[in-house]
């Protein structure tokens, strides 16, 4: 037994050798990874919150259904990729492009047809009221795409998704994939975009003018209607865009996949500050990045109780959200 283990000892010491050695190598590695996904997942938040916000800020409303116009838009982009291929072929830019533009527009259509139809005739009803009327369409949507298309899971194109993953940019141990460039330059590009909307246009300042005060609005000549029927269609385009980069970036859809985002989007946009924009953004890049951290540090089965402590921790300590401010009651 004792010649056993005295020949065991060079091996158990060339392996613990080997690992101490690797060990910060592929540490390194993998922080670098998991705060890239964090980053990419954070801007995916990030979006949905920037709908979440809007809706809010201009209703005092919480769109439960947009975490499933976020799926919407995550099968709409495939079914936009499979009709321009059959149109004229796989030209993998421009078919990607083709997809998230068709999401926009059937997401933009949900939207509308969601606030014209669902929540219009509530807007003087008690708070309960389009609360419940939110949860009932979010039910709606999720069993119309199961009974319309699929119960089971949709893979993405993998002609697509393969190319995304293996192009990669980079030294070695610090690579990005052509995935995580393109979520991330398309989401601070959307993001400017629309800050550039809110507060640079006309359209902006309507918005601005009726979530301070819809009645002063309406008697300065603003429509009131339109500017709602327009931030539900703009707040549904960000998420099909998105549903778009979600559905690229895990290459798997089913049509229960909105809810659990939408939750982790709400979160972020009331860690950032309920209402206020840059806080959504906010908000959507610290739970991207606690949820991922959490998972290479602690295992995947963590990531949601971590998040949703941290959203206790700032109710209990700051509940207008990290960015939101002390607003006056009305006299």
């Amino acid at each position: 037994m004792t010649s056993a283990i005295i020949q065991y000892l060079p091996a158990t010491c060339a392996a613990a050798t080997l690992a101490a050695t690797s060990t910060p190598q592929s540490i390194s590695f993998n922080w670098w990874e998991f705060t890239l996904n964090g980053l990419c997942r954070g801007s995916i938040y990030a979006l949905v919150a920037l709908g979440y916000t809007m809706i809010y800020g201009i209703l005092g409303m919480i769109n439960f259904a947009h975490g499933e116009v976020l799926m919407i838009g995550m099968f709409s982009t495939v079914f936009g990729i499979a009709l321009a291929t059959s149109i004229w072929g796989s030209n993998l830019a421009l078919n990607l492009v083709f997809g998230v533009i068709f999401a926009m527009v059937i997401c933009a259509g949900f939207g509308y047809a969601n606030e014209r139809i669902a929540y219009r005739r509530l807007r003087g009803a008690h708070r309960l009221a389009p609360l419940t009327t939110a949860i009932g369409v979010s039910i709606i949507l999720q069993n119309f795409i199961m009974l319309t298309v699929s119960k089971d899971q949709v893979q993405f194109p993998r002609f697509y998704n393969a190319w995304m993953e293996t192009t990669r940019y980079g030294p070695p141990g610090f690579e990005i994939t052509a995935t995580q460039i393109i979520i991330l330059t398309s989401s601070l590009l959307v993001m400017g975009v629309l800050f550039y909307l809110v507060n640079c246009t006309r359209l902006g300042i309507a918005m601005r003018a009726t979530a301070q005060d819809p009645m002063m609005a309406s008697l300065c000549g603003i429509s009131v209607q339109k500017v709602i029927s327009l931030t539900f269609i703009l707040a549904s385009a960000l998420a099909a865009v998105a549903g778009s980069m979600l559905a690229s970036y895990q290459g798997v859809l089913h049509f229960d996949n909105g809810s659990p985002m939408g939750l982790k989007a709400f979160t972020a946009a009331v860690l950032g500050g309920i209402g206020n924009i840059p806080g959504a953004v906010l908000g959507g890049f610290i739970i991207g990045m606690a949820e991922d951290l959490t998972s290479i540090s602690a295992g995947s089965d963590w990531k949601n109780l971590t998040i949703f402590c941290i959203l206790m921790a700032v109710l209990i300590f700051r509940p207008r959200g990290l960015l939101g401010e002390r607003v006056a009651d009305k006299v």
